[in-house]
């Protein structure tokens, strides 16, 4: 059976660089956002995540759907899945490590593999898409 993990992220580029958090005690960075709360929307989640995760508001009105990507869950055991619906966002404030998060860094293309597995789609995507150096 396999568990799957609900997930909303914020995909912040600037600069040919992506904005990547890691959690206290973890090794790999990921992509800013997490779990939906029960009957949470999208767009709620990713607010509410963000802002705990960085101290900086996400403006709801100006999020575009960048794509919904599935990977191997990292560090939750065989099986389980996470799926990870992304969406860019203009937003207010400057990102700071809040809450859960150790690190926050802005990562090119060939820090790939310092991520989460399914962050690693999200990193092929925007490299082809030339948004990733």
């Amino acid at each position: 059976m396999t568990a799957l993990i609900d997930t909303v992220a914020w995909v912040e580029v600037t600069d040919g660089r992506i904005l990547c958090t890691r959690s206290r005690g973890r090794e790999l960075f990921y992509i800013p956002g997490g779990k939906r709360q029960d009957g949470e929307s999208d767009l709620r989640t990713l607010v509410r995540e963000v802002r705990e995760e960085l101290t900086v508001e996400v403006l709801p009105e100006t999020a575009v759907h960048l794509g919904t990507y599935r990977a191997d869950a990292d560090g939750h055991g065989p099986g389980a899945v996470v799926r990870m619906a992304c969406y860019t966002a203009a937003f207010r404030g400057t990102p700071v490590a809040s809450a859960e998060i150790a690190e926050i860094a802005w990562f090119r293309y060939a820090d790939r593999d310092r991520t989460a597995p399914v962050d690693r789609h999200v990193f092929d995507d925007l490299a082809a898409a030339g948004l990733l150096r």
